[in-house]
């Protein structure tokens, strides 16, 4: 099977894309964890580490969006789809966890634990 170095490198983008929006995903659960616990500092660690993943994520899908040109130029296949899904969870999960570490260090300390 040969095939060009285009499609190994769209390919490779498409798993950074996947790399990047995981990691995003797993960081802002972690701080989640963190600010659940009481520690924010790490919390807020975790989510900066959370958002430059997903902007590292973001910049590979502009540069395959800008590539594409909205032409179709690109393939579109399960892992492409699988990748764009990740990001989009990754970004909501943050905003989400975001929201919640606000809402954690409004609540006095007893009452941030759970079972």
């Amino acid at each position: 099977m040969n095939i060009s170095f285009e499609q190994q490198d769209f390919e490779q983008q498409i798993v950074e894309l996947l790399v990047h929006a995981g990691s995003a995903r797993s960081s802002a659960l972690m701080a989640l964890q963190q600010a659940k616990t009481g520690d924010f500092q790490q919390a807020e660690m975790l989510m900066e580490e959370a958002r430059q993943e997903t902007r590292a994520a973001h910049a590979i899908q502009t540069k395959l969006i800008g590539l594409d040109e909205g032409c179709g130029k690109l393939p579109i296949n399960l892992i492409t789809v699988h990748a764009q899904d990740h990001l989009m969870n990754a970004m909501v999960i943050q905003d989400l966890a975001s929201n919640m570490i606000d809402l954690y260090q409004r609540l006095p300390p007893q009452d941030r634990q759970s079972e």
